[in-house]
């Protein structure tokens, strides 16, 4: 018999929730737009649409919940009777029943309204019969309020049920509360019961399981009975009354002989005999439990006199035995007498069925043994190729057989097994296919195969206590102190290391842009470098601080001092090259290096050359335009900046040669100088200026 999987019961909604969710799909699965311009059969067949699949909608949620729950009358009795105590009976069928009639209600409502939607002759007849037929279905499922939130709560507890087959094999624990029962079943199975010192900590069912004798068993706890009439039995001692009543089990009824339950003995005995009917054709054993706490000894007469009543009586013989779930004192036999006597009454009711005779039917054993005498049988194949081997006058005209052609007679790969003893070269040859065992005696036979081993055993022992002897090994406490002190001295100097390269680096300017370093060059390498080129190195071996200033303070200086020689001189001179007007020492200072001063006017018109094509593809071009030194003095101030923007910084250096520009530069300066990133150069540019207009004045 199947498990019955009451926890895949879908969840049941409310009425009021139900009935959003199929409007709702209705609305989502459905056309959502007619026209009253369309044909009278286009607009029936929308609105008719729209009412059929409400109904099936609400006919597969009602149908989804009749089909989940289970059926009262098809069930086992022992989910019938539980479901009878713990939901009653004809309250749980009605409720199935108000859902199943008001599906058919839904079915018959839907029926009629299309029926009259097919005579509908305008859009709003038809219009008007759909929202009636909605509004009817919606009205019927609203007044199951009631029964769908009573299903809800059916269903939460049953998916709580333990799973119990109830076909199975099953040890029943049963008795006055606070005995021992939970204990006992923690103890031989792997659940976990709540135990408390106190009664009816157990309030529903629980299920363990066990194995013995390679089968699978099932224990079911059940909650404390007391000793009153049946119809005085609350749900909770129902629940024990229906799992003795309808499963086919061991019954084991726990007597606590101790009274520290709270019950006394004389009680325990009276609700033996009260439930005694229900123990009928079943094993039972009666366990005197905690024995630890009062012996069966210390009983007075009258006390094993009550005992010994309750094997009166009964059909079965009542099997005692004294248990303590404190020191598991007789727990596993009572145990295994229990599970045999139960696994002993199934085989004998399933031959008494007449089951074992229909599988003898199918089955035929052979009774006679054979012959110890019977000789081996040797297929033909084999001995005609023993004779060929035989027959063989010398052992060169033998072909010996491969593995590969082995494998193929003897039934191929998977089939044949390669024997890797049989070319094992031992004392005995017969020794080849010998067992040999793992464990001998209780020991590892390979441990004992080397003979030398407790010799070489003692030598190691001998060796370990001579190093030991040795002063080097005492002395382990000077070297681990010497070793600390340089570890110590290592450490110091790491951290000193650490500190420095943290305050290199927080000292380091963080507003700089990155530059990548240039190798420099010694004067030694430049003199031999020009040396191999033919040139003379001496001449330009000199440190860098003789090199002429290229900035652009000293370039006004040289320019000054080349306007005022040019006044003196005639107008023929001030128009001739500047490179002309240059006197002799400095021409030998700038051509230092250079063999000859006209070697050096040669690579100063290629460094001109260089210098106007940079300035054509992506300097400033001031000769023509707007911008040029006629169209100056016509801008304005505003298009004066926006140049300078555009062409600084070379473009300003150049207004700043002119005299025409000298009126508007230091407003375009101050414009400039916003720019914190170029304050530097604006301030040297501006002091310049001054510095020259003063000069001029």
């Amino acid at each position: 018999m199947s498990v019955y999987k009451f926890k895949e019961i879908q969840k049941i909604p409310p009425a009021k929730q139900l009935v959003d969710i199929v409007l709702s799909r209705t609305n989502r699965k459905t056309p959502t737009v007619t026209h009253p311009g369309f044909k009278i059969e286009r607009i029936r067949k929308f609105y008719m649409r729209k009412v059929k699949f409400c109904q099936t909608t609400y006919s597969e949620k009602f149908t989804k919940i009749l089909e989940g729950f289970p059926q009262i009358d098809d069930i086992h009795p022992f989910y019938a009777d539980l479901c009878n105590v713990l939901y009653d009976r004809d309250h749980y069928k009605l409720a199935l029943g108000q859902v199943n009639a008001t599906r058919k209600i839904i079915d018959t409502i839907a029926k009629d309204y299309v029926k009259m939607m097919k005579y509908g002759d305008s859009l709003y007849k038809c219009k008007m019969l759909k929202r009636a037929a909605l509004g009817r279905m919606c009205t019927a499922v609203k007044k199951l309020s009631g029964t769908l939130s009573y299903l809800e709560e059916v269903r939460q507890h049953l998916g709580r049920l333990p799973t119990i087959n109830p076909a199975t094999r099953t040890l029943i624990l049963t008795g006055y509360p606070n005995v021992g029962k939970s204990s006992f079943m923690n103890i031989v199975t792997n659940a976990n019961v709540d135990v408390q010192p106190y009664a009816f900590t157990t309030k529903s069912l629980f299920v363990g399981h066990l194995d013995y004798n390679y089968v699978r068993w099932q224990v079911i706890d059940t909650p404390g009975i007391l000793d009153h009439p049946l119809e005085d039995r609350n749900n909770i001692e129902m629940t024990a009354i229906t799992a003795l009543a309808h499963l086919q089990s061991a019954v084991l009824f726990f007597v606590d002989i101790s009274e520290m339950c709270g019950s006394l003995l004389p009680q325990q005995v009276a609700l033996f005999h009260s439930i005694k009917p229900l123990f009928r054709n079943r094993p039972l054993l009666v366990l005197l439990n905690k024995t630890d706490l009062r012996p069966l000894s210390e009983l007075s007469p009258e006390e094993k006199a009550l005992i010994d009543s309750m094997k009166d009586g009964s059909d079965e013989s009542v099997h005692f035995f004294e248990t303590s779930c404190a020191t598991n004192q007789g727990v596993d036999d009572a145990r295994a007498k229990a599970c045999d006597l139960l696994l002993s009454k199934r085989v004998t009711e399933k031959v008494k069925a007449g089951k074992a005779d229909s599988l003898k039917t199918r089955l035929h054993i052979a009774g006679r043994e054979a012959p110890t005498n019977r000789p081996a049988f040797i297929p033909p194949s084999v001995l005609k190729q023993r004779e060929a081997i035989a027959t063989a006058a010398d052992e060169d005209d033998r072909e010996e057989m491969l593995e590969k052609q082995r494998m193929e007679e003897l039934g191929g790969a998977g089939v044949y097994s390669v024997d890797t003893w049989k070319r094992a070269i031992l004392e005995d040859p017969s020794w080849k296919y010998d067992v040999v065992p793992e464990i001998m005696d209780g020991q590892n036979v390979f441990d004992f195969i080397d003979p030398d081993i407790e010799r070489k055993l003692q030598e190691l022992e001998r060796e370990e206590a001579l190093l030991l002897q040795e002063s080097s090994i005492r002395d382990d406490e000077a070297y681990l102190a010497e070793f600390s002190k340089t570890q110590d001295m290592l450490d110091e100097l790491h951290s000193r290391m650490r500190q420095k390269r943290l305050m290199q680096r927080l000292n380091k300017s963080k507003n700089h842009m990155n530059v990548g370093r240039k190798a420099r060059k010694e004067a030694k390498d430049v003199e031999k470098k020009l040396d191999e080129k033919g040139l003379d190195g001496k001449k330009v071996a000199r440190d860098r601080s003789k090199s002429r200033p290229t900035s652009v303070v000293a370039k006004r200086k040289r320019e000054a001092s080349e306007g005022a020689t040019g006044a003196e001189g005639s107008a023929a001179t001030r128009s001739a090259s500047k490179m002309r007007g240059i006197s002799a020492q400095r021409s030998i200072s700038m051509s230092r290096g250079l063999s000859s001063v006209a070697q050096f006017f040669e690579v100063e018109k290629q460094r001109r050359q260089k210098m106007r094509k940079v300035d054509k593809q992506g300097g400033c071009v001031v000769s023509t335009g707007p911008y040029s030194e006629k169209g100056w003095a016509s801008c304005d101030v505003w298009a004066r900046c926006f140049c300078v923007w555009q062409c600084l910084p070379r473009f300003l250096v150049k207004l700043a040669r002119q005299r025409k520009a000298m009126s508007c530069l230091d407003s375009i300066l101050l414009f400039m100088s916003t720019s914190p990133s170029r304050s530097a150069k604006w301030k040297a540019i501006c002091s310049e200026r001054a510095r020259r207009r003063k000069k001029a004045h």
